[in-house]
């Protein structure tokens, strides 16, 4: 046995507890996270108008130079409920470092400490990749897909009706927030994959070879997680396919590390 395994062995006895602690330590962790979640709520509830009129601002962009658009409600709480679920929504994403926090100070002492110097990084890299993923779709997407689908409306002619946008506000948030929801998710493929390598379930060769599958499965995720557009679904898979091989780099770069640190214990 190695002097690394033995400090590590002395290390895990050092931070055993008791069943009971393990419970009264995950009901003070989740309290927290709860508390944070529901002030994080009210916050962005007092703001809730302002952060939908931030998602909205794709839309009036498209409309920009028409005048009399607007967007609509027919059920009498709609509005109340979508303000709801945009406070829920940003709420979440606010408190979601304290929620983080609490998870790994709960996880952390189970750890040893080269997994906890492992595990962090990924910690700190998912709401990073989500949010990049979000920005991706907001500046970049969203713009180009409702100029695509205003750009079905008809002025009418002598023998026909005009075609004219009026979006509902419950069915324009939970498009947003499935695109944004989508992407985020997307983005975090290289968290799952490292975390697939580190745990020995895949590697680097075998993420190559199945490369020309893993490309189907994510034209046809894009398929099934966006707007039955070609411009949000190519703006999915594309990246989708290029953090897929970041994904294989960063397997391998993990490989040769850990390769490294099994040849160094073999010469102590």
């Amino acid at each position: 046995m190695s002097p690394r395994d033995v400090y590590e062995d002395e290390e895990e006895e050092q931070g055993k507890m008791p069943l009971l602690d393990h419970l009264l330590e995950l009901r003070s962790r989740l309290l927290y996270a709860t508390v944070a979640i529901m002030a994080a709520f009210g916050i962005c509830y007092f703001f809730s108008e302002q952060i939908f009129g931030f998602l909205v601002r794709p839309l009036a962009q498209a409309f920009e130079g028409q005048t009399g658009r607007r967007l609509i409600y027919t059920g009498l709480a709609e509005t109340f409920f979508t303000y709801i679920k945009v406070a829920f929504f940003a709420g979440m994403f606010l408190s979601f470092p304290i929620v983080a926090n609490q998870l790994w100070k709960f996880v952390a002492p189970g750890l040893y400490r080269n997994e906890r110097r492992a595990f962090l990084p990924f910690l700190i890299a998912t709401p990073v990749l989500f949010f990049t993923g979000g920005a991706f779709v907001y500046y970049f997407i969203m713009p180009l897909a409702w100029e695509f689908f205003v750009s079905f409306e008809t002025s009418g002619a002598d023998s026909t009706l005009p075609i004219q946008l009026e979006a509902r506000v419950s069915e324009y948030l939970s498009l947003v927030m499935k695109l944004i929801f989508a992407f985020g998710l997307f983005f975090e493929l290289p968290v799952l994959l490292t975390l697939l390598g580190r745990a020995g379930i895949v590697t680097s060769e075998m993420l190559a070879q199945k490369r020309r599958i893993a490309i189907v499965i994510v034209f046809i995720a894009a398929a099934i997680l966006t707007p039955p557009d070609v411009i949000s679904q190519i703006g999915l898979a594309v990246p989708g396919i290029l953090l897929y091989e970041i994904s294989i780099l960063l397997v391998r770069m993990m490989e040769r590390k850990r390769a490294a640190a099994e040849a160094e214990d073999e010469e102590l």
